[in-house]
């Protein structure tokens, strides 16, 4: 093949008790279990001729994270030396709102978070390494095909009132106010014919899981892509059994809770479903332009009526906050994001099949770091019409929410006013500058954050740009979340910019998508007019009305020496915030068990059904006395296995990477002690038999004593 290809996974999930999660800002919003894991999932595509490469990885996380990205350049600059650089790396989030957060650098990310979460750090960059490596080490020649098509009722304009404002003109030349468009690339190995992985694109925001659940979960794209992971590997196997129920029954009956047990830090891996050794198909399912696409497609209505909220403010009465965004499933948020991971995995399934396009072509790369905060931005080509970028600055808006997790009470999006009990509680923290009230406006300056700088950094000044080229495929990384409108002009302006430098090398067959939240973080871009309206995406356009404007001109110089063959400068670093972080999280400081009982004990055994046998969507439990999850992430193990009963041996058959399984941490409610509960949803392919559950944990009888490993098992029970 022309190509060497390889793809990798590694699980990210982090500490799964007690942390905040990144995304709706919510104080609230703590980890209390996992509904599925978490995982970084990474290709690399070479030239095999001169082994030009890059390498794209996809979290199931918020966003990427600029002190990410820092860290784990250092780890593969001493496993690889400078085969993999800032340039030819690009580390992209699905934008899950459900994942641990405290891990970016920045304050204005941390403050829920109470700070830097070092254990939720740690697990990321370990993961993005792993999958690197993993992914490394897989080249070798394959082919690469590729295949568009939209996706449909999967995601909405949740700021309609926003988009309106864009010229007539301009919203004429498409059909709708989001991009349905996903575009695939399937990886095939070149001497067995087999496809090892598939990476697509597609536009909707992670959130169908609202701002109340408590349990990790990569939202509707990481539930697509383990859907999409799970039907390539079960394609060839068959699950026809033959089945007693009666006799099953009776043979459920006498198998009893094993109690607790000790076990090895590493036992829980060899429970797991999927063993991840490297071979395992990879599925992804990267995020793009999503900044006003919302998963929630029934559209937003208010709490107390029942009737749509109010057009432009979205809002019930003034009241931003009983003005709320309806998945497909509602009420059920879990039943939500089944249905939008599944419309997305179906459209993947469809265009993975029929994908014949092969790919061809050179494989490049550019990448600069641009000061965003006071860039001088041309709007016509005369030079005489220049404007500039601003510190960066929220409004009143963005405190105001979305339809998606409405923010605080008082603020409704779309206001340009602030109120003067605000305005002096933001001159506390800081009184924006003359300049930045100018200079941002018409947004109003609720947290002027790029001009405060204690105890460090609020907000990002220095940001990355990146364009990949495979072939006539172009990957524009951006490190925010572009707006539909904002997106459909990047990438037109630069699909113009490599077609006139290109000597023919680009055509209008040259594809361009956007990976969005790539590489580091900076919140939203919409686009000038959209900025006029100052909803939630324009009052969290940090650097003001013309950061559009800015974005285009930056990857307009790319784009040309792309097109030219030409180098770029570096431009100025980003600092390293890690010496300085704060963290106000406590950490667990020692678990133990009541009198009489030890970890893995089942405090809550089975719930057998008067019918003696369990059906399909039945949803048999049971809860372990257990530790504090975040003592051992069991990193590529579980805390929650279903095991059948096969002759005599007890088989995994789900985990707690599974859609089906939830496990469930909390602290007993008078004791204190530290429960486990796991509970399986019997999924319409599960296979007649006896079953049970067990749960997998780790403990410390003190801060610096060391880890004890456990495991327990409940009673069996049928399932018909």
């Amino acid at each position: 093949g022309q190509y060497l290809v390889g793809v990798g996974s590694y699980d990210m999930t982090g500490p799964a008790a007690g942390t905040n999660m990144m995304g709706y800002a919510n104080l609230f919003q703590n980890t209390a279990g996992i509904h599925f894991r978490l995982r970084a999932r990474t290709f690399i595509v070479a030239e095999s001729s001169n082994g030009t490469r890059f390498a794209f990885v996809n979290l199931d996380a918020g966003m990427a994270s600029q002190l990410v990205t820092t860290k784990v350049l250092e780890k593969l600059k001493t496993r690889f030396g400078n085969l993999y650089t800032e340039e030819n790396i690009a580390i992209s989030g699905i934008h899950t709102h459900a994942g641990p957060g405290g891990y970016l650098q920045y304050l204005i990310y941390s403050i829920t978070s109470l700070g830097f979460v070092q254990q939720s750090f740690d697990a990321i960059v370990s993961a993005i390494v792993q999958s690197i490596v993993q992914a490394h080490n897989n080249l070798k020649p394959g082919s690469i095909f590729i295949r568009k098509g939209d996706v449909e009722n999967a995601g909405i304009n949740r700021s309609p009132s926003a988009y309106l404002l864009n010229p007539a003109e301009e919203r004429a030349r498409y059909p709708e106010n989001v991009d349905k468009e996903m575009t695939l690339l399937k990886f095939v190995d070149a001497a067995s014919g087999k496809s090892i992985g598939a990476f697509n694109w597609y536009a909707t925001h992670g959130t169908s899981m609202s701002r109340d659940n408590l349990l990790i979960s990569g939202d509707n794209k990481g539930a697509a892509a383990r859907f999409f992971e799970d039907w390539f590997s079960s394609k060839n196997e068959s699950s026809s059994i033959t089945t007693n129920i009666g006799k099953l029954m009776e043979k459920s009956k006498t198998i009893k809770a094993t109690g607790g047990q000790q076990c090895g830090k590493t036992t829980s891996q060899g429970f797991k479903v999927r063993k991840n050794d490297g071979s395992l198909f990879v599925g992804a399912f990267c995020q793009s332009n999503v900044g006003d696409v919302t998963p929630n497609v029934l559209g937003a209505f208010c709490i107390d009526s029942g009737k749509p909220c109010d057009f432009n403010h979205s809002s019930c009465h003034g009241d931003d906050q009983l003005c709320i965004g309806r998945g497909p499933g509602y009420p059920d948020e879990i039943l939500s994001t089944k249905i939008i991971g599944e419309r997305q995995f179906q459209k993947a399934v469809d265009l993975f099949n029929s994908a014949t396009d092969q790919l061809s072509g050179k494989i490049d790369y550019r990448h600069v770091y641009i000061n965003f905060t006071n860039i001088e931005v041309v709007l016509d080509g005369t030079g005489n019409n220049t404007v500039k970028t601003c510190p960066a600055a929220l409004g009143p808006g963005f405190a105001a929410g979305t339809t998606d997790g409405p923010g605080v009470f008082g603020f409704q999006q779309g206001d340009t006013e602030i109120n003067k009990l605000w305005k002096q509680l933001r001159d506390v923290l800081k009184k924006p500058s003359q300049y930045q009230e100018e200079c941002q406006k018409p947004k109003a300056v609720l947290l002027s954050s790029g001009e405060m700088f204690e105890p460090y950094a609020w907000a990002p000044a220095v940001l990355p740009i990146q364009i990949l080229r495979l072939g006539k495929l172009i990957i524009l990384s951006v490190p925010g979340e572009f707006t539909t409108m904002a997106g459909r002009r990047l990438r037109e302006a630069v699909k113009d910019t490599l077609i006139n430098n290109g000597n023919g090398e680009f055509d209008n067959d040259t594809h361009i998508v956007i990976a969005g939240l790539t590489n580091a973080y900076s919140q939203y871009i919409a686009t000038f007019e959209e900025y006029a309206h100052q909803r939630y995406e324009a009052a969290s356009t940090l650097y003001g009305p013309h950061t559009l404007p800015a974005y285009i001109q930056e990857f307009k110089k790319l784009a040309q020496a792309m097109a030219k063959g030409e180098k770029t400068t570096k431009g100025p670093s980003p600092p390293d915030l890690s010496s300085v972080q704060l963290s106000l999280s406590l950490n667990p400081t020692g678990d133990s068990p009541p009198a009489g009982k030890m970890f893995g004990d089942i405090k809550e055994d089975i719930n057998q059904p008067k019918d003696g046998s369990f059906n399909k969507g039945d949803r048999p439990s049971a809860t372990f006395w257990s530790a504090n999850p975040r003592y051992d992430l069991l990193t590529e193990g579980t805390y929650a296995v279903v095991e059948m009963l096969q002759g005599k041996r007890w088989i995994p058959v789900y985990d707690d990477d599974d859609f089906s399984l939830y496990f469930k941490w909390s602290l007993e409610n008078t004791s204190f002690h530290g429960l486990a509960t796991i509970e399986w949803e019997v999924p319409t392919k599960a296979i007649p038999g006896v079953y049970r559950l067990r749960h997998f944990g780790s403990s410390k009888k003190a801060v610096n004593s060391t880890n004890h490993y456990f495991t327990g098992a409940s009673s069996a029970f049928t399932v018909s």
